[in-house]
């Protein structure tokens, strides 16, 4: 239903938001709830529980959510890679600016300023970000290290010691990796802090971390391949490390 993959148990009254929805997809990426409110004759109440129902916090993710689901279903139409639409990148930008997105900054930067060390993991393309994350944190602020290889490092040739100094960023653009997922719910990570730049909140490895900040960027595959872009990551990895360095330097 939408960007599920399964049908919410709606009430009657959700239902006459869902269909109102359905028949208007591009209008609602551009409402706001009390014009989505007017226009279904329900309360503000009732649109925020529907929106919840879809695994969103509120109608803001929602229409995110829903606008990357449009977009996604554009693609699929063509069947092929599109050429490259900066208007995705924009986007993201400008929320970046938003509330919610300097919320999970601040928190994240509160975890990192606890600890001593950064431990970067990723596989596949994200593995070449943890990488870059590494030699951009420690040129800038603190020790940082890239864990290779989930498979071959397994986290008991780490000591708890060690692990409580340190915070992991953990970097997966479906948040569905299953080597990450391995290596995050191992016990000895339990009272590790734990960072992880997602496209969706909603994904196990964001529900695995301390503090998750996702982007929500619309997904790309060809030929069954994930190259959704890794833009946003590169992006809030360096947001983060430069704004620990200047608020250390100011």
């Amino acid at each position: 239903m939408l960007f599920l993959d399964s049908t919410p148990d709606l009430t009657d009254l959700e239902l006459e938001i869902y269909k109102y929805i359905s028949d208007h997809l591009e209008q609602t990426t551009y409402m706001r709830i009390r014009e989505l409110s007017k226009e279904t004759h329900v309360s503000i109440a009732t649109i925020q529980r529907f929106c919840q129902k879809f695994d969103c916090t509120g109608f803001s993710e929602f229409k995110i959510r829903l606008k990357l689901f449009l977009q996604e279903r554009n693609l699929e139409k063509t069947k092929v890679l599109t050429p490259l639409d900066s208007s995705v990148y924009v986007d993201f930008l400008n929320r970046t600016d938003g509330l919610n997105f300097q919320e999970k900054i601040n928190e994240a930067i509160q975890l990192l300023n606890e600890k001593e060390i950064v431990l970067f993991i990723g596989v596949g393309s994200s593995n070449v970000i943890a990488e870059y994350g590494a030699l951009y944190f420690s040129s800038l602020f603190k020790m940082a290290f890239r864990i290779e290889d989930p498979v071959t490092n397994p986290i008991t040739y780490l000591s708890k010691d060690f692990l409580d100094r340190a915070c992991i960023i953990a970097l997966s653009v479906s948040g569905e990796t299953p080597e990450i997922i391995d290596y995050l719910s191992n016990f000895n990570f339990k009272d590790s802090s734990i960072i992880s730049i997602t496209n969706s909140a909603q994904s196990t490895v964001a529900k695995l971390s301390t503090v998750n900040i996702p982007y929500y960027i619309t997904k790309e595959s060809i030929n069954e391949q994930d190259v959704t872009s890794q833009l946003p990551a590169l992006f809030i990895i360096e947001y983060l490390a430069k704004s620990i360095h200047h608020k250390r330097n100011t």
